[in-house]
């Protein structure tokens, strides 16, 4: 039985790897007769798998497009290229797709070798991002994004050093609800066990997160879910920065291209208002770098004082 289960995966990742095999061929990979081959076939029929046959001479077996996806069959090389792939799409590099990318990272990473745990780690850190570069207070290490999703998942109570707005270090025992992205940065909604109440985390200011064994039967949320309570939570924060600039370009291109982090509105068919919240004005001065179009700052004064500045270094780059 053995045999024919190691077999049977053999099989399974030969078709997930070639569009089109011949019988005969995958037969001689396999070491078997076509006769057995075809029982291999059906028995990963039986488990779910689309395999299309082919009669005739140039008969032979390819695996189909289903219903729903099966399981897969990755060797290691691809193991350590999915964890890397699905941590960049964490930390934002494929838009939209942060948080399916942490709930598939936490289900890899249970069932990870310690091997390629260790090739990941390598990879990862003799890697350098190629995007726009993250300010040092809002880094953060994707690993402990899946100890959250995990805890998460299990509902299993955590512990962390945390790091308030005014500096002010503390250490956090909580039942962690769920992860949430917006914008640039990724929080952790929980129920904090020492102060009786649900909070909201950043995680750029939490370190060394670790599951304490404890499990929980989860509270309901006092929102509709977890986004909202983020954003409820936002809202009553104080901004330092409120930007407000008219863009000499049509609202849908506009926001196309940074709306993401800010709010755009247009104004008439050629010209839009673009408002972001921010706690520096870096951000919204490379966001409004990536438009491409003039604009005109209506607030705040700072902004313009920046961007003179800015304009002034780039000139003499310019003329170096």
């Amino acid at each position: 039985m053995a045999n024919t289960s190691s077999r049977t995966l053999r099989l399974l990742s030969l078709l997930q790897t070639h569009r089109y095999w011949p019988g005969t061929e995958l037969a001689d990979r396999l070491g078997v007769s076509v006769r057995t081959l075809r029982r291999d076939v059906d028995r990963l029929r039986e488990l779910g798998y689309p395999v299309e046959a082919r009669r005739g001479v140039e008969g032979g077996y390819q695996l189909a497009a289903g219903a729903a996806l099966p399981p897969l069959v990755i060797d290691d090389d691809e193991a350590v290229a999915l964890v890397a792939a699905l941590r960049a799409s964490a930390q934002g590099a494929v838009e939209g797709v942060a948080e399916p990318s942490v709930r598939v990272l936490s289900k890899v990473a249970r069932v990870l070798p310690a091997r390629l745990r260790r090739r990941v780690e390598a990879l990862h850190a003799m890697t350098v991002p190629a995007g726009w570069p993250v300010a040092d207070d809002e880094s953060f290490d994707p690993a402990a994004l899946t100890t959250l999703a995990l805890a998460c998942r299990d509902d299993e109570q955590l512990r962390f050093a945390y790091t308030s707005a005014d500096g002010e270090p503390t250490e956090r025992h909580v039942e962690p609800h769920r992860l949430v992205c917006l914008g640039r940065r990724w929080y952790l909604v929980a129920y904090d066990l020492t102060r009786h109440d649900w909070r909201t985390f950043r995680i750029d200011r939490l370190t060394d997160p670790r599951t304490t064994g404890g499990r929980f039967r989860p509270r309901p949320l006092p929102a509709a879910d977890a986004a909202e309570f983020v954003r409820a939570g936002l809202r009553e924060l104080p901004r330092p920065h409120q930007v407000e600039v008219l863009v000499e370009a049509p609202a849908p291109i506009v926001r196309r291209r940074v709306g993401r982090w800010g709010v755009v509105e247009e104004v008439d068919a050629a010209r839009c208002r673009l408002l972001m919240t921010a706690d520096n004005l870096g951000w919204p001065m490379l966001a409004l770098g990536s438009v491409d179009a003039d604009f005109h700052v209506v607030a705040p004064p700072e902004l313009r004082d920046q961007l003179r500045d800015w304009g002034t270094r780039f000139t003499r780059a310019a003329d170096a």
